[in-house]
């Protein structure tokens, strides 16, 4: 079933706000006048191995927004949808592949570790990515970007993460043209060009959204995610118009939030969108506190939408007074 025409209409809107703030008046960016976005962090990610089909498709049931890929290179260059540049933690490829790892050295101890990179899609497929989650999980595979865009398609927006570029670039990989390439064969790659499944880029790269929008000239709206030491200096109205130059939007964690309220003004101020991560409900009876937490960000910060785990929580309206 198609998500309704106006959930996807306010996804556009307010992730193209930003792109159009140099020809058009400052547009209300809060949470209450355009609908906040809902983006599914990894997928349902609480309730199924995060980065399967099975995450995706509980989360479009869950009325997500956007559906959150990840994104790996094989080794034969097809972007998988993955959070890790490694096999270990979500697959069984220590298992199926017992000698293909690499030695390294890590605070002084020899570790082992099984790259996505160094495998094709073919044996990636031979691995089984739900086992580590759930017996219920058992077998399903890790999924190309391809599959996750035919699962979205005409149901919700895709936010795909471009992990690691320059680990890629390294290895003789350009990842941002990759992922281009692949959007332009579903006919997504330039802003709004299909409202039904609205695309946003993000990465902790600046360079890598630099490469997006200046040397590949790409207008669909880019994220800069915001975490690290750096954090600080990039929240600042210095900062926010830096990343203006180069995205549309920022992905700051909660907690920078809460030490920076005035980010999220900031960031309005300089055209920029702001989607924190990650929301989750923390142990057996966290749901409620997870509800209380996201609607604090959403109707007194005023952001624009957030990544969370538990798409089935987020709160569409602003909880009534004395509940």
């Amino acid at each position: 079933m198609k998500r309704p025409v106006r959930t996807v209409l306010l996804a556009a809107l307010a992730l193209c706000v930003g792109c159009s703030l140099e020809s058009t008046e400052q547009a209300d960016l809060s949470a209450e006048s355009v609908g906040a976005l809902l983006v599914a962090h990894r997928g349902a990610s609480a309730y199924a191995p995060e980065h399967t089909m099975a995450a995706y498709q509980l989360a479009l049931e869950q009325g997500a927004d956007f559906i959150e890929p990840d994104l790996q290179l094989t080794q034969d260059g097809v972007l998988i949808a993955l959070h890790d540049l490694t096999l270990d933690r979500t697959t069984n490829a220590r298992e199926v592949f017992p000698d293909r790892f690499r030695e390294e050295l890590v605070r002084g101890e020899t570790v082992r570790r099984w790259y996505a990179n160094d495998f094709t899609l073919e044996e990636i497929r031979q691995l089984d990515a739900g086992s580590w989650f759930g017996e219920g999980f058992e077998g399903v595979q890790v999924p190309t970007l391809s599959e996750v865009i035919e699962l979205a398609s005409g149901q919700a927006g895709i936010f795909p993460e471009t992990k690691a570029p320059e680990v890629y670039g390294d290895r003789g990989y350009n990842m941002e043209q990759l992922l281009l390439d692949e959007l332009e064969r579903y006919g997504l790659h330039r802003r709004n060009a299909d409202p039904s499944t609205p695309v946003v880029i993000q990465s902790f790269s600046a360079e890598s959204l630099k490469i997006l929008r200046h040397d590949l000239a790409s207008d669909l709206p880019l994220t800069f995610l915001v975490s690290g030491p750096a954090a600080d200096e990039w929240l600042t109205a210095e900062g926010l118009a830096e990343i203006s130059g180069f995205a549309t939007g920022i992905g700051p964690t909660r907690n920078l939030l809460l030490e920076h309220p005035d980010a999220v003004d900031l960031a309005h101020e300089a055209g920029l969108t702001v989607i924190p991560w990650t929301f989750a409900a923390r142990g057996p009876d966290g749901s409620a506190s997870a509800i209380e937490e996201m609607a604090h960000f959403l109707f007194e910060l005023g952001v624009d939408g957030l990544f969370t785990n538990n798409p089935d929580l987020f709160p569409r309206t602003p909880p009534e007074e004395g509940s």
